[in-house]
Parts: structure tokens; C-alpha cells; sequence
């Protein structure tokens, strides 16, 4: 090689020696410095699963049932109207409360008082649900009735007829609604016959059952402690 082509190479020898260095230390700073951190999406929390709430129980009484029961009035139009007996109401709380009686005689030679009060408020409570369960049923079915007779009068005009068929379904609806009207009438008065059972047995006018909550258990227990201090 000639002096000029050495002379040529070596400042490209140079630089290229240069560059291999340049980049060399790149590397070897990219590879010390610290990884970034891909941002990820934040972990939302398991939802807790709602408790229920049982401080909100509905208590049945003889006045809920009776708000949804038929009335004396109703039941003497659905029979002038329909055709049906008359539910003797006043045998059906007697015999009720007379059965009872009967029933408590016999258990008292072997119940203490209080044992005898809890077993027939719990029977009692059980008229009274039963009660209830037939007026919540007729209430729901008198509706439906009263809308289906309500809708009949809307679509019909001087000059066209009803749908066919439609006639007959509103007189079934209504004619069970009737009957449904019977027996809650009837079932109330049985419950109204418990209930005076349980008067003339115990002596305490009957209240429905209500267990107590924790919300009600730590009330109590703060009273007792309030109570408690004044002894100090």
C-alpha cells in the first residue's frame, strides 16, 4: 500500500473506530438504564354482595288483612249480582274461637302459661297468614277483573262489536274474582275468631311475631349498659 493510500485509510479506519465506539456506548447505557413502566389499568375491587336487609319485614296484623279483604257491602252485591250464598261470617268466628278454647282446656293440664301463650300465638299467626295470603290473592284478582271490564267498555263503540270471545273471558274473570271474594271473607273471619280466642285464653290482646334484629339486639344491649351505670 502506498503512503497516500494509508494516509487515505486511516481517517476512515478512525472514524469508523469512532462510530463503533459511539454506538457500543449506547448500548451499554440503554441496557443500565432503567425499564419503563408500561402504565396498566387499575384493578377495579370485587364487589361486595349486597346483604339483605331483614329489618324491613313486613309484619301482617288483623288490620293489614282487612284492608284487603272484601267488605260487608261487597260481598252483598257479589251475591245479589252473582248468584252466591252468603258466607255466614259470625258461625265462622265462633266455631273458630269456641275450637280454640276447647283446644287451650285440654292443653293447660300439661302446658305452663307461658308455654300455652307462645304455642297459640304462633296458631293464631298462622290464621292471620292464612288470611292474608287469600286477600292478597282476591285483591289481585278483583284488579283483573276490573281492568279486563274496563277495557271491554273502551273498545267497543255504538256501531262494532267487541273482539269475539272477549265477553266470556271478562264474565270468567269476574266470576272468579267472586269466589276468590268468598273464601277471603270467610278466612278472615276464622282469623277474627283466633284472635279473639287468643284474648279470652291468655288475657293479652295477640300481636304478630316479630324476631329480633341485631340492630334491635344492640339497642337493647346499650340500654342494659346505660342502665348498668347508674348502680355505679
Amino acid at each position: 500500500m502506498t503512503q497516500a493510500q494509508q494516509n487515505i485509510a486511516s481517517p476512515a479506519a478512525s472514524g469508523k473506530a469512532q462510530d463503533d465506539t459511539t454506538m457500543g456506548a449506547a448500548i451499554t447505557a440503554a441496557r443500565k438504564a432503567p425499564a419503563k413502566k408500561v402504565p396498566t389499568k387499575a384493578t377495579q375491587p370485587a364487589p361486595i354482595p349486597a346483604r339483605r336487609d331483614t329489618s324491613g319485614r313486613t309484619v301482617i296484623t288483623l288490620a293489614s288483612v282487612a284492608l284487603l279483604a272484601p267488605t260487608h257491602d261487597m260481598m252483598s252485591k257479589l251475591s245479589r249480582l252473582f248468584g252466591t250464598e252468603t258466607v255466614e261470617v259470625d258461625e265462622i268466628a265462633a266455631s273458630t274461637q269456641a275450637a280454640l278454647q276447647q283446644q287451650a282446656d285440654i292443653l293447660a293440664a300439661a302446658l305452663s302459661d307461658k308455654a300455652l301463650e307462645l304455642h297459640f300465638q304462633r296458631l293464631v299467626g298462622a290464621y292471620v297468614g292464612s288470611a292474608m295470603g287469600a286477600a292478597t290473592f282476591f285483591d289481585t284478582k278483583r284488579a283483573v277483573a276490573r281492568d279486563m271490564a274496563s277495557k271491554m267498555n273502551e273498545d267497543r263503540d255504538e256501531d262494532r262489536d267487541g273482539p269475539s270471545g272477549f265477553e266470556s273471558r271478562v264474565e270468567r274473570a269476574q266470576a272468579f274474582a267472586a269466589d276468590m271474594a268468598r273464601q277471603s271473607f270467610a278466612l278472615l273471619a276464622a282469623a277474627e275468631g283466633a284472635v279473639k280466642a287468643y284474648h279470652e285464653i291468655t288475657g293479652s290482646e295477640w300481636k304478630p311475631y316479630v324476631p329480633n334484629t341485631p340492630e334491635s339486639q344492640t339497642v337493647t344491649r346499650q340500654a342494659a349498659a346505660a342502665r348498668a351505670s347508674a348502680f355505679d
